[in-house]
C-alpha cells in the first residue's frame, strides 16, 4: 500500500488524551470575550464534578494578560471557593438522589471511603490540604457534605488553601511569563501523569492526618 495512503496513527488511549481534548477546550476560552467569567464557572463547577481544573485557564489567562494575574486568582478562588460551598450542599441535601452519578463517574467509592475515615481525624487539615494540592478537592466538599462536617470548617480551610493555590499559580505567571504555559503544552502527557501519581501519593499521605 502506498504510504500515502496509510491511515494516520491513531493516539493510544488514555487519561492524558482524554484530558487533552478537554484542555484544549478550557485554553479556547482564554482568546475569547468572557474569559474571565468562563474561570469564575470553571472553578465554580470544578469543586464539584468537573474534572479539569482552573489552573489550566487561569495560566492562558494570565499568560495573556500578567498584568491581571492577580485579579484572575481572585476570581478564580472566589468561584472555587462558592463551588465548594454548593458541593457541600449537594452532598447534605441531595446526596441520596446523586449518588449514583458521582460514584463511580466523578470520584470511586473507595476514594469516598477514604475520605469519610479522614474526616474522623483533622476534618479542617484534610481541607487545606485537598485545597492545595493535586487530590480532588471535590470528593472533598462533596463528602462534606454527606458526613456533615462544620461547614465553616469547609469554609475556611477553602479559602486559605484554594487562594493560595491559584495565587502562587499567578505569582508564577507574572514573574516568569509564557515560559511555563509552553513547557507545560510540550510535555502534556508527562504533566497529566504526574498530576495523577500526586493525588495518589496525596491519599496515601492524608490517611495519617487521623
Amino acid at each position: 500500500m502506498n504510504e500515502s495512503s496509510a491511515p494516520a496513527p491513531v493516539p493510544a488511549p488514555g487519561p492524558p488524551h482524554l484530558l487533552r481534548r478537554l484542555y484544549n477546550w478550557t485554553v479556547g476560552w482564554a482568546d475569547r470575550p468572557g474569559g474571565a467569567w468562563v474561570l469564575f464557572a470553571i472553578a465554580f463547577v470544578e469543586s464539584s464534578f468537573f474534572p479539569i481544573p482552573p489552573d489550566v485557564l487561569l495560566l492562558a489567562l494570565c499568560v495573556g494578560a500578567p498584568r491581571k494575574s492577580f485579579r484572575f486568582a481572585l476570581i478564580c478562588s472566589v468561584g472555587s471557593v462558592l463551588g465548594g460551598m454548593a458541593g457541600y450542599a449537594i452532598g447534605w441535601g441531595a446526596w441520596h438522589a446523586v449518588q449514583g452519578l458521582f460514584i463511580p463517574y466523578v470520584f470511586s467509592q473507595e476514594l469516598f471511603d477514604k475520605v469519610q475515615q479522614v474526616y474522623q481525624g483533622n476534618a479542617f487539615l484534610a481541607i487545606l490540604t485537598a485545597a492545595f494540592t493535586p487530590i480532588p478537592y471535590k470528593v472533598f466538599t462533596v463528602a462534606a457534605g454527606v458526613f456533615e462536617v462544620n461547614f465553616w470548617t469547609l469554609v475556611n480551610a477553602s479559602i486559605i488553601g484554594r487562594s493560595a493555590r491559584f495565587f502562587m499559580v499567578a505569582g508564577v505567571i507574572f514573574a516568569f511569563g509564557p515560559a511555563v504555559k509552553r513547557l507545560i503544552e510540550k510535555y502534556f502527557d508527562w504533566f497529566v501523569w504526574a498530576l495523577l501519581a500526586l493525588g495518589v501519593a496525596g491519599f496515601v499521605t492524608i490517611k495519617y492526618l487521623r
